[in-house]
């Protein structure tokens, strides 16, 4: 257990792409079409700045252009900027940890934007878990993470297998072979393919978050259950 713990909240990081037609998310593209897959891209990116609004420590942006760096800019007031660079996510992930740390931040912890369904006991799961470890990871259920915490610069994790069902397991062991301490806090999904939309609409009945009913309508409109119905036949 760390005897240092350090009460100042962690740093958010959000790592996000500019939705865009036909960028990210092309899974879900192939059976929704371009369009909406976009539509949903711009829900989730508002999820993820909805969450960062009530966030007790600071927030950094990290859109995974250089070009989209004054796009970044609007998205959140008080929030810093730092886009990623070339490279595989673990390599973008590391520059981006590298600067922070260089600027004097501690304690980093990285989101996405495709895992909506994260809420108020992942955060402070998160925070309360940085108190008292190394590293603090919230386990997907594709095998990935949603979220991935740490105190300490994270060790080489260019080579991991990433967008793989094996990340998850292959962070873990990364760390814990560059000795440091890993806890997990409740595990939650991201949203890669339409069955993950489903699951997502029934999670978000009972989500009052005005960012979260607004995904809400938007995958009432794609008719998710009748999708399924002609799925099935």
């Amino acid at each position: 257990m760390r005897s240092d713990i350090n009460q100042q909240p962690p740093t958010l990081v959000i790592l996000c792409k500019r939705p865009k037609l036909n960028q990210g998310k092309q899974r879900l593209a192939a059976t929704l079409g371009a369009e909406p897959t976009v539509g949903l891209a711009k829900c989730f990116l508002n999820c993820a700045l909805e969450d960062a609004a009530q966030w007790p420590g600071n927030v950094v942006l990290s859109p995974s252009s250089v070009e989209d760096l004054q796009w970044a800019q609007v998205l959140m007031a008080d929030a810093q900027v730092i886009p990623q660079h070339s490279g595989n996510l673990g390599e973008r992930l590391m520059q981006v940890d590298q600067e922070l740390r260089r600027q004097g931040h501690q304690q980093l912890l990285f989101i996405g934007t495709d895992a909506p369904a994260l809420s108020d006991l992942h955060y402070q799961a998160a925070i309360h878990g940085l108190q008292q470890t190394d590293v603090v990871l919230s386990a997907a259920s594709d095998g990935g993470v949603t979220m991935m915490g740490s105190s300490q610069p994270w060790p080489d994790i260019i080579d991991l297998p990433w967008s793989t069902e094996d990340l998850g397991s292959a962070l873990k062991s990364c760390c814990q072979q560059n000795g440091q301490q890993v806890e997990y806090i409740p595990p939650s999904y991201d949203v890669d393919v339409e069955a993950d939309l489903r699951r997502l609409a029934d999670d978000l009945y009972q989500d009052q978050r005005p960012a979260r009913q607004q995904l809400l309508q938007q995958l009432l409109t794609l008719n998710l259950e009748e999708r399924q119905l002609c799925t099935n036949r």
